[in-house]
């Protein structure tokens, strides 16, 4: 049931009960697993718009994260049985265990329709003796629950305790070229994965992670990850990324982490009519002309002027430019600072399963982290 009282009937999927949260819709066509334990998702029901959902089954080694986040999920045909080498057990079933209520049968088209026409609104699934309410009732617990805006929910998903990603576990052979500290906004598991492919130590920290947690790691560069809820809400995070670029460390950002530097340059941020998310987003890169095909996941982004260079309205950060933009509604996808070695994007490089087209970023910020230690970073080309 939709906020404004539209109402679809299927059957019960996963586990039984009554999910609320923020109804969005997702566009992939594969990668179910990777989306519904992507942390970003966290308080928000999930249309798929695949048609067919979980013919793949799902397994161990496919989660983004130690659990299924979305608070709902919504399809269509799901598979009656999976069909995979892979498959360790049913989507069906994973969703029960952890207790991820979803509903099937419905027709996902209308719904991915009706939010795209009226945007992205509360909503709940019912089934079980909760079903059996009147449809008013339903309704007014649709209503009661909070919005996503104004929404702090980093502090939620984040890890409580730090850990580290060592590059000889992921391939790369002699000694670590960098050491990073990445803030855990909600990271996803292929993200610290791949700057470890690239021969860099990852230092994994909490959400409320400080300054002096930060310098004590003596890090090379610092990175902000992906996350749920409204970037107005990060003011701890955006006065730590501050402090970071004061002290001159080399800054890298994707998707929330883009919304904190655009917070900290002080762009404001707004809210999105449906938001972006699937893995066929396409995103123009302003300084190459060429055009990545992107997985995305965000329902806010930044309000920076997209006829830069300017001045950031936070002076003391010298100038930035939007270096990215979506070629669908011309949306800031990245932000690059030409006078301190800060950069950062809106979608997911990392991009499993899919696509790779902007796995060169994280050779970007490698690049960025050499040229500081060769002290030659304070320039465009180096970004």
């Amino acid at each position: 049931m939709l906020e404004d009282g539209r109402t679809f009937r299927g059957r019960s999927y996963g586990a039984s009960g009554t999910a609320l949260g923020e109804a969005v819709f997702a566009t992939g066509m594969t990668g179910y697993q990777e989306t519904i334990t992507d942390p970003s998702y966290a308080r928000q029901l999930v249309v798929q718009t695949a048609p067919h959902i979980g013919n793949t089954g799902v397994n161990t080694d496919d989660a983004e994260s130690r659990r299924i986040w979305v608070a709902g999920y919504i399809v269509r045909d799901a598979a009656r049985r999976p069909s995979n080498w892979r498959s360790e057990r049913t989507l069906d079933e994973e969703l029960s265990v952890q207790g991820v209520v979803g509903i099937s049968g419905v027709d996902t088209r209308a719904v991915t329709r009706h939010l795209r026409e009226r945007g992205a609104m509360k909503a709940g699934i019912f089934s079980g003796a909760g079903a059996d309410r009147p449809d008013s009732e339903l309704l007014a617990d649709v209503l009661a629950q909070e919005s996503m805006a104004g929404a702090r929910l980093a502090e939620e998903v984040s890890v409580e305790a730090s850990y580290v990603i060592e590059p000889e576990d992921h391939g790369w052979q002699g000694e670590p070229r960098f050491t990073v500290a990445a803030l855990d906004l909600g990271i996803k598991s292929m993200t610290p994965v791949r700057f470890a492919e690239r021969g860099v130590r990852v230092h994994v920290l909490p959400a409320s992670a400080t300054l002096a947690d930060v310098t004590a790691l003596n890090p090379d560069g610092v990175f902000m990850s992906n996350g749920p809820g409204d970037p107005a809400t990060a003011d701890v995070q955006v006065e730590l990324l501050r402090n970071v670029l004061d002290a001159g460390l080399p800054f890298f950002g994707i998707c929330f982490g883009n919304q904190i530097l655009g917070r900290a340059l002080g762009f404001g941020t707004y809210k999105l009519r449906y938001g972006h998310r699937g893995i066929n987003q396409p995103v123009l890169d302003r300084r190459t002309g060429k055009v990545e095909i992107t997985s995305q996941n965000h329902g806010f982004a930044v309000d920076a002027p997209l006829d830069g260079p300017v001045t950031a309205p936070e002076a003391r950060f010298g100038k930035v430019e939007v270096s990215h933009v979506s070629l669908n509604d011309d949306v800031v996808e990245g932000l690059a600072c030409l006078d301190i070695p800060a950069f950062s994007v809106q979608y997911h490089p990392e991009a499993a399963a899919g696509p790779h087209d902007s796995a060169y970023l994280f050779d970007r910020f490698v690049d960025l982290m050499a040229a500081d230690k060769a002290g030659t970073s304070k320039s465009k080309e180096s970004i």
